[in-house]
């Protein structure tokens, strides 16, 4: 194994809320020594599917896909050699059998060198926007642990999706935007559930990301270091650092930090996915 520096997981302006050029990233990245730079923008058929039932209003945009794979295809081109660029996709997870087909069709169209497979919505409704805490109305905060372990057996479901993907991303998005007082989701608590979730991607050969842009959160991480450990005592290996970065400035936002923590734990490589290949990069 040799050591490369990692970013697997970053939007550009292609994706709703990207701020920078995709461009503009990419020569970023090549700037600061990145081996491995992965572009996923986001795809929200979670979202266009509940618009479409008028279940919420329609957001501003959705990405252009096809513009987005061919921009991106021929960045991958002018940067061979130097910098391998991934063009890959970040799938907004639902239950709605319509959306996942449409995963499945943008999957066989564009080949996606690597697919992140996440969460942000509850009904196509972003956790980001505080509805999915109430009660119909918002006439009142649901309870802290109904919510949570809602979200997390939404997320086993995600592991157990029939569509291709490589990584599971940002394990414990709503304790970002969560109006507790207490806002954690502590392993403890919440240990049956996230075994659940662990075992099932260990036992799928799946990544699991550690996501550094949590700001807004009360941990460094998504997963926090808690889920961390434990994903390693059950066995868990195959991890990826990503940023998350919505514009230049976060593209290996606290890499050092997240990389010092994976080697306390014990983890000794980064996994980076590349059209179905996991290749292992020393940290």
């Amino acid at each position: 194994m040799a050591t490369f520096l990692t970013d697997v997981h970053t939007h550009s302006t292609y994706s709703p809320d990207g701020v920078s050029p995709l461009e503009e990233m990419v020569k970023t990245a090549q700037a600061k020594g990145i081996a491995f730079y992965g572009v996923s923008e986001h795809v929200n058929y979670d979202m266009l599917v509940a618009e479409q039932d008028g279940r919420i209003y329609a957001t501003e945009r959705h990405t252009d896909v096809d513009g987005y794979f061919h921009a991106a295809r021929h960045l991958q081109e002018d940067y061979a050699g130097v910098m391998n660029v991934l063009v890959g996709a970040e799938l907004g997870y639902t239950d709605d059998v319509r959306a996942q087909n449409m995963y499945k069709e943008l999957i066989q169209k564009h080949s996606p060198d690597f697919i992140v497979n996440s969460i942000h919505t509850l009904g196509g409704i972003d956790y980001w926007s505080g509805d999915p805490y109430y009660t119909e109305g918002r006439e009142s905060v649901r309870d802290k642990r109904e919510v949570y372990e809602e979200y997390l057996r939404l997320v086993l479901r995600s592991v157990k999706a029939d569509y291709d993907y490589d990584i599971i991303g940002h394990i414990g998005y709503p304790t970002r935007y969560a109006p507790y007082a207490d806002r954690s989701m502590p392993y403890a608590e919440y240990a049956k559930e996230i075994d659940e979730v662990l075992v099932e991607i260990i036992a799928r050969g799946k990544i699991l990301e550690v996501n550094s842009s949590n700001d807004k959160g009360v941990s460094m991480t998504l997963p926090d270091r808690e889920i961390m450990q434990r994903y390693f005592d059950l066995g868990g290996r195959k991890v990826s650092y990503s940023s998350d970065a919505h514009d230049t400035a976060r593209i290996m936002d606290k890499r050092e930090k997240v990389v010092a923590m994976l080697k306390e734990i014990g983890f000794t490589y980064l996994t980076v996915p590349c059209k179905g290949e996991h290749i292992q990069v020393e940290i």
